[in-house]
C-alpha cells in the first residue's frame, strides 16, 4: 500500500507540473485577461516571477600547450571539450540526437505539450519516459556545467536532480526564452557542444575523438547513432564498460531515425548490423602526461604567476583549465626528444644511485628556451626516481612566486669565465703570465671588494689545506688564457688578486648569473666563491653563456611565444628584453678563450663535432658531487648537469663509483655531463647553425 501511495503522489506531482506548465504556455501565447480563471491568473503570476535570463557563457573548454611547430605538448582541462560549429558535425549526429531525444524539436517553442501529456500517460501506467525537450536539456546542462555556475555546480546538480516542480517550471521558462533569442541550429549546436558523453568527454567533438578517434564531422551513421544514445544515461550506456547496452541503444536510435525519415531502410540495416568498433583515444591531462612534463609545469607556473591571466592564482587556474587557451611555446620538439633521450641514457631515473641529469638550451640573441629535460619521473607519488621539482630552474621567479625549481647546484669551475671576463674588461691581456704555484692565502689577505667584504684563506698555519688544482701537474707559471681552458684554480685566484670582487660580481650579474634560491646576485663574500661554491640554476647558466655567444647581449629566457583565447583574444606574454650588458670585445675574448677547452683543455675528450665554432667550460665540485658542461655556438647555448639533487656528503660523492655500468675513479664535468651536452649540440648543429665568433681586439692577445 505504501509503494502505491508513493507512486501516486509522484504521478500527481508530475501531472500538476504538466497542467501548470500547459496553462503557463498558454499564458505566454495570449493576454492574461483573456484567460479569466483565478487559477490561470495565479499560474501566470507565478510563472512571470520565475527568472528568464540564462547566462550563456562559453562552456568550459580545454587549453592546449603547443611546441614551436604547433605539435601538442600538453592539455589542461576540468572538462575535456572542444566546441565546433554545427556544420563541422556529421549530419548523422545532428539527426540522431533529434530523433532519439526530441522528435518534435523543430516544431515546438521550447517545451512540448504533446510530449508532456505522452509522458504523463506512460509514467502513470508505470513506465518511464521523460518530457524534456533538447532546449530544456540544454538549459539544464548550462545550469549544471557552465563555468559561470562555478562553485555552485554541486548545489545546482543536487537541486536539479530532485526535479521539483519549481525547478522544472524554471527550466520551461528559460527554454521558452532561449527559443525566442536563438535559432534551432544555434540551440542544437550549443547542446551538442555542452552535453556529457561519459568518460570525461564533454561535447560531441571530444566524444567522437574519445570513442572513435575521429572528429565530429567524420562520424559515420553507426558511430553517430551510438553517441546519440549515450547522452541519456552516460554511465549505463558506457561504450567502454557496457558495449552491449550501447549497441542496443544505438539500434533504438537507428529505429527512430528510420521512422522519422532521416535514413533509408538500407542504411538502417547496414548500420544496425555493424559492430561497435571503438577506437579509444585518451586525451592527456596535465603535465604528468605531457611530452615534456617539466617544461609543461614551467609553462603552468608562468601562467599561474602572471596577473595578466587573472587577479589571483585561483582565477588564473580556472582560465587555464576552463578557458580554452592556445599556448604557443618556444620548445623545439625534435631537439627536446633528443634531450630526453640523452638524460635518460645518462642514468635511468629508477637506478638505485638516484643521481640527476638535466639539459636546458637557449637560443642566443632571442632568449627562447629550446629544450628542458631531466631524467626523473614527473610523478608526485612516492617512488624511485619520482620527482616533480624542475632541476633546471631557480626556486622562484623575480617576483618571489614559486617555479617548482630545485634552485640550482654548485657550479664549480663554470664560474671561472666570469672572473676571466672581468680580467679582460679591466683592460688586461689574456696572455699575461701568472704564477700558478701560489697556493697559500693567509687570513686577512687584502682582497679588494668596493661594494662589500670578501674574506677567506687557504692557510696551513690554521690547519687549512693549500688551494688545490684538480690536476696535480699544473702548479707553475702560465698565461691567464691557459689557466682558463685548463681550469686551473691557482691561476683564477691569482687573477682575482688583481681585480675588484665587486666588479666580478657585476660581470656575473650582467651575464645572467644569480643565486638559484634567492635570485640575489652571486655572493662573492668568500674567496671560495671564485670556484663556484654557490647554487645557480642550469637555466641561468645557459642564459649567461648565451650572453657570451650573442656578443654580450643578454636576453631574459622566454618560453611563451603567444597565448590566445577563444575568439582570437590575445594575452600579453613576457618579452626577452635583450640588452647589451657586456662589452662585445669582452664577449669575443671569452668565446676565444673557451674554444680550446674542447680541443686541448679540460673538455678535450667531449665528443662534440669540432668543425663547429663552439666553446664550452666544464665544472666539478668537491667530492665530484655536481658536474657540469656549459657551452654554446652563436645558434644555441646549452647547460648540462649531472649530480646529486637529494643531498650532500660522502654518500652523494661521485668517486670510485660505477655509474650506468661504467667505473669512475672520479667523475668530472667532461664525462657524463659533457657527453650528453655534446650529443645535444651535435643534434642541434644543422637546425641552429652558428656563424664564426669574432676575434678579440689585439690588446687582449698581446
Amino acid at each position: 500500500m505504501l509503494i502505491k501511495d508513493t507512486l501516486w503522489k509522484k504521478a500527481v506531482a508530475f501531472i500538476a507540473a504538466g497542467i501548470i506548465g500547459g496553462f503557463l504556455v498558454a499564458g505566454l501565447l495570449a493576454p492574461a485577461a483573456a484567460l479569466g480563471s483565478t487559477l490561470t491568473g495565479a499560474s501566470i503570476d507565478f510563472f512571470d516571477q520565475l527568472p528568464s535570463d540564462l547566462d550563456l557563457q562559453p562552456p568550459a573548454r580545454r587549453s592546449q600547450v603547443l611546441a614551436q611547430d604547433g605539435s601538442l605538448i600538453a592539455t589542461f582541462y576540468s572538462q575535456n571539450r572542444t566546441p565546433v560549429e554545427l556544420e563541422q558535425m556529421s549530419a548523422f549526429i545532428r539527426d540522431g540526437i533529434v530523433a532519439i531525444e526530441d522528435a518534435r524539436f523543430y516544431d515546438h517553442g521550447g517545451i512540448d505539450p504533446t510530449g508532456i501529456l505522452r509522458a504523463l500517460y506512460v509514467n502513470a501506467q508505470g513506465g518511464r519516459q521523460g518530457a524534456s525537450t533538447i532546449t530544456q536539456q540544454y538549459v539544464k546542462n548550462v545550469l549544471l556545467l557552465s563555468p559561470a555556475v562555478g562553485a555552485k555546480s554541486a548545489e545546482n546538480t543536487k537541486t536539479t536532480a530532485s526535479r521539483t516542480i519549481g525547478v522544472k517550471l524554471r527550466e520551461m521558462k528559460l527554454a521558452i526564452t532561449l527559443e525566442e533569442k536563438y535559432s534551432k541550429d544555434q540551440i542544437l549546436q550549443g547542446y551538442l557542444n555542452l552535453v556529457y558523453f561519459g568518460n570525461g568527454a564533454y561535447g560531441i567533438q571530444a566524444a567522437a575523438k574519445t570513442y572513435f578517434g575521429v572528429p565530429a564531422g567524420a562520424l559515420t551513421l553507426p558511430q553517430a547513432a551510438a553517441l546519440a544514445g549515450v547522452v541519456n544515461r552516460p554511465a549505463y550506456y558506457d561504450p567502454l564498460t557496457e558495449p552491449g547496452h550501447v549497441v542496443d541503444r544505438r539500434n533504438e536510435v537507428l529505429d527512430k531515425m528510420l521512422q522519422q525519415g532521416y535514413i533509408s531502410p538500407a542504411q538502417h540495416a547496414k548500420a544496425a548490423a555493424s559492430p561497435l568498433a571503438l577506437d579509444v583515444q585518451h586525451t592527456p591531462q596535465g603535465c604528468a602526461e605531457a611530452t615534456a612534463p617539466y617544461f609543461c609545469n614551467y609553462i603552468q607556473r608562468l601562467i599561474l604567476n602572471d596577473p595578466t591571466f587573472g587577479a589571483d592564482e585561483a582565477s588564473r587556474r580556472k582560465l587555464l583549465y576552463q578557458g580554452g587557451l592556445t599556448i604557443h611555446t618556444t620548445l623545439d620538439p625534435d631537439l627536446q626528444q633528443t634531450a630526453r633521450e640523452q638524460v635518460k641514457a645518462s642514468l635511468p631515473a629508477t637506478d638505485p644511485l638516484q643521481r640527476g641529469a638535466a639539459l636546458v638550451s637557449i637560443q642566443p640573441g632571442t632568449g627562447k628556451i629550446l629544450t628542458m629535460a631531466q631524467n626523473t619521473i614527473y610523478d608526485p607519488t612516492p617512488g624511485l626516481g619520482h620527482y616533480t621539482g624542475n632541476l633546471t630552474l631557480p626556486e622562484k621567479d623575480s617576483n618571489g612566486n614559486s617555479l617548482h625549481g630545485a634552485g640550482g647546484f654548485q657550479i664549480g669551475s663554470t664560474m671561472k669565465p666570469f672572473v676571466f671576463a672581468q680580467w679582460l674588461n679591466s683592460g688586461r691581456s689574456m696572455n699575461t703570465v701568472l704564477d700558478g704555484s701560489v697556493r697559500i692565502y693567509k687570513a686577512g689577505y687584502p682582497w679588494k671588494n668596493s661594494c662589500g667584504t670578501t674574506t677567506g684563506s687557504y692557510d696551513p698555519a690554521l690547519g687549512q689545506t693549500p688551494l688545490p688544482n684538480d690536476d696535480p701537474n699544473h702548479y707553475y707559471p702560465m698565461t691567464v688564457l691557459q689557466g682558463l681552458y685548463h681550469s686551473i684554480n691557482t691561476i683564477t685566484f691569482q687573477s682575482a688578486t688583481r681585480l675588484d670582487f665587486c666588479n666580478i660580481q657585476k660581470m656575473a650579474t650582467a651575464a645572467g648569473i644569480k643565486n638559484g634560491h634567492t635570485n640575489k646576485p652571486y655572493d662573492l663574500s668568500s674567496i671560495a666563491s671564485l670556484i663556484g661554491t654557490h647554487d645557480v640554476a642550469p637555466l641561468d647558466m645557459a642564459t649567461a653563456y648565451a650572453t657570451f655567444a650573442a656578443h654580450g647581449v643578454r636576453c631574459t629566457p622566454i618560453a611563451l611565444e603567444s597565448v590566445t583565447g577563444p575568439g582570437g583574444h590575445t594575452y600579453a606574454v613576457p618579452a626577452a628584453d635583450c640588452r647589451q650588458t657586456i662589452d662585445p670585445d669582452v664577449a669575443a675574448g671569452v668565446t676565444y678563450a673557451l674554444k680550446p677547452v674542447l680541443t686541448k683543455g679540460s673538455g678535450y675528450n667531449i665528443p662534440v663535432k669540432k668543425e663547429q665554432d663552439i666553446f664550452a667550460k666544464t665544472g666539478t665540485t668537491d667530492g665530484h658531487t655536481q658536474t657540469w658542461t656549459v657551452g654554446a655556438t652563436t645558434g644555441i647555448a646549452t647547460a648540462s648537469w649531472f649530480g646529486s639533487y637529494k643531498g650532500f656528503g660522502p654518500e652523494w660523492a661521485n668517486e670510485n663509483i660505477t655509474i650506468n655500468g661504467k667505473y669512475y675513479t672520479v667523475l668530472d664535468g667532461a664525462n657524463i655531463a659533457g657527453t650528453q651536452w655534446a650529443h645535444l649540440m651535435n643534434a642541434a648543429a644543422e637546425q641552429y647553425p652558428g656563424h664564426r665568433f669574432p676575434s678579440p681586439p689585439p690588446f687582449m692577445l698581446r
